[in-house]
């Protein structure tokens, strides 16, 4: 575990004998005591710097520091510009309105802020629940500084999105680092996996499974030896998701084995695995791993109006929807849809559940988002193994697909995270639009 999220925490202050909101000689020192206190209790994992800012202190003195985050909690109105100057630095910010205090310099602030797209999500709430989830976002911010994709790719312009041209954008919105290996780099570690070990593998998936369609046990192993490939390549990287141009390499023959089964295993287990070398579903699925707790099931959506509804379809999907230690929902052990080969997943995932399906585009710098609720696992021969039905306002969403900026894919969490995903996105400067609305 790396260091600690880092955040510091600017409580605004008026001198004393001055009549203003919250009145007159208010205790600002206990104040922000019981609220720093409050912060540490409920979020441990972070490191909070406090401090009291008095009407004379410059901005840039308030901005000093190395932090992941701001959290500017208005406990005295000063009825100043300073924090406009404060939040035009261009920090991540979480700008609080402690009710009946500083709610002039708020809404002022805030208002600015909005009015200039400046990264900062505003909470006007009597529910501290609603202050924890917004400055717990800073940890999904630090927890993408920190992480490493492996892309594994033989030209850097193949794959849905080439490596060229997403590596910096990805690296200026979240920090996160991507590591390129080739097929031969692959292949030497899924030639050295114990053999035993991925018949193990293979037979527990075989006998957890509902049934095994199509694939062979010898074809199973294979997937378990490209799992053990894939965890081994990833401890030796430190890496925290990894993605595969798996359609290009296992068409071309440079793949004995196709990699649903491993991604499957890995997002299981709390790690990410990706499909087709997306470099957009993966920084998605991994924002959204540390966001929720939960894996992401990255799919191609099939929208039908009829039926008010959207099918995300894939040969990818995790069987531990609500996370590695949650319940365990059935899946079938199919062939790979397309040219039925290989082994894949058609997992039935729970029902009557809400969902958040969301995409980034790093080189747009956009977030798309809409939600539903889980109504089917379809069995249709046509396309990928694994079809979840979720009724959505599928007319809205048909008509807001923008597939110029997101693509096809999109990636599906079981919940609701709306709210948390949308100030996530304002946070990292990311535009947002809410295909649903």
């Amino acid at each position: 575990m790396g260091p600690k999220t880092k955040v510091k925490v600017v409580y605004p202050v008026v001198e004393a004998d001055r009549p203003v909101w919250p009145y007159i000689n208010y205790d600002y020192q206990k104040r922000a005591k019981e609220i720093t206190e409050l912060l540490k209790e409920n979020l441990p994992d972070i490191e909070f710097s406090p401090s009291c800012s008095h009407p004379g202190e410059e901005a840039e003195e308030i901005v000093k520091g190395e932090y992941d985050g701001y959290l500017l909690y208005i406990i005295g109105q000063q009825w100043s510009d300073k924090w406009k100057e404060v939040i035009k630095k261009g920090f991540p910010t979480v700008l609080v309105d402690d009710l009946y205090a500083g709610t002039g310099d708020f809404l002022k602030t805030y208002s600015y802020a909005k009015r200039e797209n400046l990264p900062v999500v505003g909470i006007a709430s009597s529910n501290f629940g609603d202050v924890i989830n917004a400055v717990g976002l800073f940890e999904v911010i630090k927890s993408m500084k920190d992480a490493k994709i492996i892309d594994v790719i033989d030209n850097k312009e193949s794959g849905l999105t080439p490596l060229a041209s997403h590596i910096k954008p990805i690296k200026d919105i979240f920090g996160t680092e991507v590591l390129r290996m080739d097929s031969d780099d692959l292949n030497s570690y899924y030639n050295n996996v114990d053999e035993s070990e991925a018949k193990e593998w293979a037979d527990k998936w075989i006998d957890e499974s509902l049934k095994v369609v199509e694939p062979s046990r010898n074809e199973i192993v294979k997937s378990a030896k490209m799992y053990l490939a894939l965890k081994k390549a990833m401890v030796d990287k430190d890496a925290d998701a990894v993605t595969i141009d798996c359609l290009g390499l296992y068409y071309s023959g440079k793949f004995p084995a196709y990699p649903c089964l491993a991604f499957f295993q890995l997002n299981n287990e709390g790690a990410t695995g990706v499909c087709e070398a997306d470099l957009d579903s993966t920084v998605t699925q991994l924002m959204m791993r540390y966001l929720t707790k939960r894996p992401g099931y990255v799919s191609d959506p099939v929208i039908d109006t009829a039926s008010n509804k959207i099918i995300y379809a894939h040969c990818v999907g995790t069987n531990r929807v609500y996370g590695p230690d949650g319940v365990a929902n059935p899946y079938i052990i199919r062939s790979h849809a397309e040219d039925r080969k290989g082994a894949s997943v058609q997992s039935l995932m729970p029902l009557g559940e809400r969902i958040t399906t969301v995409a980034v585009d790093v080189c747009e710098k956009a977030l798309s988002i809409h939600q539903g609720r889980t109504v089917a696992n379809v069995e249709e021969n046509k396309a990928c193994r694994t079809k979840l039905a979720a009724e959505v306002d599928s007319e809205k969403i048909l008509n807001n697909y923008h597939f110029e900026r997101f693509a096809w894919h999109r990636v599906t969490v079981y919940g609701e995270w709306r709210r948390e995903v949308i100030n996530l996105a304002i946070l990292l400067g990311l535009e947002v639009c809410e295909e649903d609305r």
